[in-house]
């Protein structure tokens, strides 16, 4: 079993797991075609993800499947938009660690 883990990515990790749900248990080839035309952010980054595992697993994609594939909350950022009548108001910039399992036939 081979694994990649991406730490304190820029997306949204509620956003994340709507994809990374769609990709468990899915042929690792399959996976990387259907990330590849999805249009979404956090697709893209979890494209590199589980090719990077599949790259670490020493197989080609077709031979391996993608055992597990897991979105974790990361540390949140806070910053602050000027507001009318000199008040402020929080915006929250979320950050993801993304952990996918790839595992050769």
């Amino acid at each position: 079993m081979a694994r990649a883990l991406l730490k304190f990515s820029r997306v949204s990790p509620t956003k994340s797991r709507l994809i990374a749900r769609e990709i468990q248990g899915m042929n690792a080839e399959e996976a990387l075609a259907a990330l590849e035309f999805t249009p979404n952010k956090a697709a893209k980054i979890i494209y590199k993800v589980v090719a990077s595992a599949v790259a670490n697993s020493g197989n080609e994609a077709a031979d391996c499947v993608v055992t597990s594939c897991r979105v974790d909350n990361g540390p949140v950022l806070k910053r602050f938009r000027p507001r009318a009548r000199g008040m402020a108001s929080g915006i929250r910039k979320p950050t993801a660690h993304i952990l996918v399992e790839v595992e050769g036939k």
